[in-house]
């Protein structure tokens, strides 16, 4: 991804890039591969720091973790107050908090941009999500919009806040887009299981559906993948791949980070979960042998079951990027960033993984209100909502009912469910806590705190 991110900068008009790697192999290779991009090699740091025109910009990309602090303190050792070091891997935003205040007192300005798009996108053009100081953003903004992807005539890329907001926003990204891809998976294997068509003929479901209001990326090569098969056994490529779903940590860094700060994202969770219970060999082994329903067709009328799916999955998805809108609002508010949701969605548009027609949607809903509550509530989405409930809960229950996992699905409509309740059970919750902690409880009829003396004579008494 570094290789072409940087012959991506390389072919941009009246650029030069030095490069650099740890292993002078790989840069003696990448320089003889591509002798278009007119790259200066170097071979140390001081080196690399010496090909750099003031005030000098490094793009570091290597492993999260040792790797980076390491190449950073490399860096700060040439450079000079005022050049800037990009740190364009996928960091823990609270790391990135650390080094930029580390650097920041060098002088130095540091960086934490999320980079989305893969290895294509580096190449053709990845959505940006810069964090840093104002100082670095004027440098390096003519920069970065000269490489990012193109949405609509707008480059994707915005200064998202200072020190860390940008990895934050890319964590949330890349919580989100756990989110799409478990639910994509989950109603190819309800089609699947329900219907009995192969993958190529539910490849032609997806390409149907990427031409209308689920148009995405993902639906897109969710197609290809099914349409695909193993030349070395002659059946579908994904009916050979390995049901153990990989993951790199900021699924679980969204997860963790909103259970921080006190915002539900249920179907990110969910979705991370999934990744984990599918690595689980063992214990899937050992609970194949547990009792469940009799194995009945889902779909009388195929046409309509599928129709109910693809209403599952719009409803759901809009639950996944409300839950993560919510937990950049919160986040921004506990850091003190400004981070304008609607330029977000727009930089999203294009470049990165989870670019879709939708996100137009998400923009003009916070363009229209800025300080909208909630994403679902914009009329757009509460009006797909109630288009799509119905056919959501058929989909839950006939998934409950025979045994099919839908784990993203039924914990999206539990969201969905619990933020309309006029009232929760948690008022027993809170009772429950006060009988064996006295963590106290307030009333709906009465303000303040209050406590019941339930170990004696079960009076309440105002705190």
């Amino acid at each position: 991804m570094g290789a072409n991110l940087a012959r991506n900068l390389a072919s941009r008009e009246g650029n030069t890039v030095a490069i650099l790697n740890r292993s002078p192999q790989r840069t003696e290779a990448l320089v003889a591969e591509h002798p278009e991009a007119g790259f200066v090699p170097a071979v140390d740091y001081a080196g690399f720091a010496a090909a750099l025109r003031r005030p000098r910009t490094a793009i570091v990309m290597v492993q999260a973790g040792a790797a980076t602090d390491a190449t950073i303190d490399a860096l700060v050792e040439v450079f000079e107050p005022g050049d800037i070091i990009v740190d364009g891997g996928n960091a823990y935003f609270p790391d990135t908090i650390r080094r930029e205040r580390a650097v920041r007192a060098t002088g130095i300005n540091f960086v934490g941009a999320g980079i989305s798009g893969g290895e294509e996108g580096a190449l053709r053009g990845p959505s940006i999500m810069p964090g840093g100081s104002d100082e670095a953003w004027r440098t390096l903004g003519p920069i970065l919009r000269s490489i990012a992807a193109v949405a609509e005539g707008e480059p994707c890329v915005t200064h998202v806040g200072h020190d860390g907001a940008g990895h934050f926003v890319k964590m949330v990204h890349n919580g989100i887009e756990y989110a799409d891809m478990q639910l994509i998976a989950e109603a190819y294997d309800l089609i699947r299981r329900g219907t009995g068509r192969s993958p190529a003929e539910i490849a032609d479901v997806f390409a149907e559906w990427n031409r209308g209001e689920l148009e995405s990326y993902l639906i897109e090569i969710t197609a290809e993948v099914l349409r695909q098969t193993d030349a070395a056994t002659g059946v579908p490529l994904v009916d050979v791949i390995l049901d153990q779903a990989g993951a790199k940590g900021t699924g679980a860094w969204t997860v963790q980070t909103a259970l921080a700060l006190g915002v539900p994202v249920s179907g990110i969770a969910e979705a991370t979960f999934a990744r984990s219970l599918s690595s689980r060999p063992e214990q899937r082994a050992a609970a194949a042998s547990l009792p469940g329903p009799e194995a009945t067709p889902l779909a009388a009328d195929e046409a309509a079951f599928i129709e109910d799916v693809r209403q599952a999955l719009y409803a759901s998805k809009i639950v996944a990027y409300s839950q993560g809108f919510d937990e950049i609002r919160a986040g921004a508010a506990e850091h003190g960033w400004s981070i304008d949701l609607g330029a977000i969605a727009k930089i999203w548009r294009a470049g990165c993984i989870i670019r879709a027609q939708f996100l137009n949607r998400i923009a003009e809903a916070y363009a229209g209100e800025p300080g909208l509550p909630l994403l679902m509530t914009a009329p757009y989405f509460a009006e797909a909502l109630a288009r799509g409930q119905e056919a959501w809960r058929r989909v839950v229950v006939r998934a409950t009912e025979s045994g099919i996992p839908a784990p993203a699905f039924a914990s999206s409509l539990a969201y969905y469910d619990g933020l309309r309740a006029e009232r929760l059970p948690a008022a027993l919750i809170q009772g429950q806590r006060d009988f064996f902690g006295a963590h106290s409880y307030r009333r709906v009829d009465r303000p303040g705190a209050f406590h019941t003396q339930w170990s004696g004579d079960r009076s309440e008494t105002a705190l």
